[in-house]
């Protein structure tokens, strides 16, 4: 008697399930390359917030970030007065001694102004530091411009160094011009320094390499 060959139904794989394999794999491919470009992207876009939100705030005044000038109106200071307020403050870690010379002043509206803050380093080592600013209230940071400011580099102190920084600023006369603020009386500027963990070290002039130590 022969033997018959036996056929199972079912076990085979037809070409039409090879097809809808290699389609299931190439979605998953699709959705995962999809899923890793996001990823990417996200990580990406949080660390440009930060400097694009710091651009922003700069040119536009926004949550009391003032402005930078690079010279005096050219117009005549108007008659309209202002008082302005100086604060400081000292982030955690920092020893450091941080004050105005004085803590208000009146000024005329497009007036060029220096003051000064004292700064004294407290520790028996060399310190740095950064300056975080704004002012207030925070609509009139777009009108409060600052020619020169420590607190647009980082600030290196030595072992028990004192020292005064200058801020030369004025208010711009379009302020004048804004009735939401016809009824401004006072300006508050303030400052936050924060510790700078690791400061750039200064150049070293060629032939002062044993004095690097030093120069930190």
């Amino acid at each position: 008697m022969e033997n018959q060959p036996q056929t199972h139904e079912g076990v085979g794989v037809t070409g039409g399930d090879k097809v809808a394999s290699r389609r299931t794999l190439t979605r998953d491919a699709v959705v995962a390359s999809i899923c890793g470009f996001v990823v990417v992207f996200m990580v990406g876009a949080s660390y440009a917030a930060v400097p694009f939100y710091d651009w922003f705030c700069r040119a536009t005044g926004f949550n009391g970030t003032t402005q930078v000038a690079t010279s005096a109106p050219s117009d005549a200071p108007l008659a309209r007065k202002i008082a302005v307020r100086f604060d400081a403050n000292v982030g955690p870690g920092l020893p450091w001694k941080f004050e105005p010379e004085q803590n208000e002043i009146e000024v005329r509206i497009g007036e060029v102004v220096t003051v000064f803050y004292t700064v004294t380093n407290q520790a028996a080592r060399t310190t740095a530091g950064v300056a975080a600013y704004n002012v207030a209230p925070l609509t009139v940071g777009a009108y409060f411009q600052k020619i020169n400011c420590f607190c647009f580099s980082e600030q290196t102190m030595g072992p028990g160094e004192k020292r005064e920084m200058p801020v030369v600023f004025y208010v711009d006369p379009a302020l004048a011009k804004d009735s939401e603020n016809d009824g401004l009386n006072t300006i508050t500027l303030s400052y936050t320094f924060y510790p700078v963990r690791d400061p750039a070290p200064k150049p070293v002039a060629a032939g002062e390499g044993d004095k690097r130590k030093g120069n930190l």
